[in-house]
């Protein structure tokens, strides 16, 4: 992995506030948005997060895999759940989403050692 866990959190922080301090009202709004929708409705933000992660598997966002993992480990995700998540998402992305499995586990294996 490029980037440490602590790393990764502190720059994706320090950029999301200097996005949002630039002004301008389509971004906010975007990120309002984003935000918004996982907040609990018909499904959890729980739900919503291990929704983000294989999302984001298929998409083959690194970047977007490492934050809904964080996500759902807080939200209370096991990582026996989290792996059959993956799987979904290896199924329906196929192989050239093996490198990204490779690197979650990579990153689940770091977000466990944070753990108390």
């Amino acid at each position: 992995m490029p980037d440490s866990l602590d790393d990764f959190q502190k720059n994706r922080a320090d950029l999301n506030e200097e996005i949002l301090a630039c002004g301008h009202l389509g971004i906010k709004r975007f990120f309002a948005l984003d935000h918004q929708a996982y907040e609990p409705g018909a499904l959890s933000t729980k739900t919503k997060e291990l929704l983000g992660l294989t999302a984001s598997m298929v998409l083959r966002c690194d970047d977007c895999i490492t934050y809904h993992l964080v996500r759902c480990a807080e939200e209370g995700w096991t990582r026996a759940e989290l792996i059959d998540a993956l799987n979904v998402s290896l199924i329906v992305g196929g192989s050239i989403t093996i490198p990204h499995v490779r690197r979650a586990f990579a990153r689940m294996r770091e977000i466990a050692a944070l753990k108390p």
